[in-house]
């Protein structure tokens, strides 16, 4: 039996999405403008980063699907949207601070 099932889920608010904008403002700060498409790579950490910005795509593609059969609260898709965003330039920021160049991506 899972224990945890019967707890609340927390009630995602405007204040977690600014939040996440606020820190995605940081991380740019620094960052060359993003001219191209980049593919993930780098060292662990930065690969890490991009994983969980697909794993974050994927729950947003998902919530979205859900919510066209149910009731979803629209923050719940804004949340998704932003921490996939966050992530996305978390592992940017990641590859400048340890100086490791952006592989563009290259249509042939």
């Amino acid at each position: 039996s899972d224990p945890t099932k019967d707890l609340p889920l927390p009630k995602i608010n405007e204040s977690w999405i600014d939040a996440l904008e606020q820190s995605i403002d940081r991380l740019h700060q620094d960052l060359p403008v993003l001219k191209t498409f980049i593919l993930p790579g780098g060292n662990e950490r930065i690969a890490l980063a991009h994983v969980c910005r697909t794993v974050s795509r994927r729950a947003e593609r998902r919530v979205v699907a859900f919510s066209n059969n149910g009731s979803v609260d629209p923050l719940i898709v804004r949340y998704l949207n932003r921490l996939s965003d966050y992530f996305f330039s978390l592992a940017r920021f990641l590859a400048f601070k340890d100086g490791i160049d952006e592989v563009k991506w290259n249509p042939k």
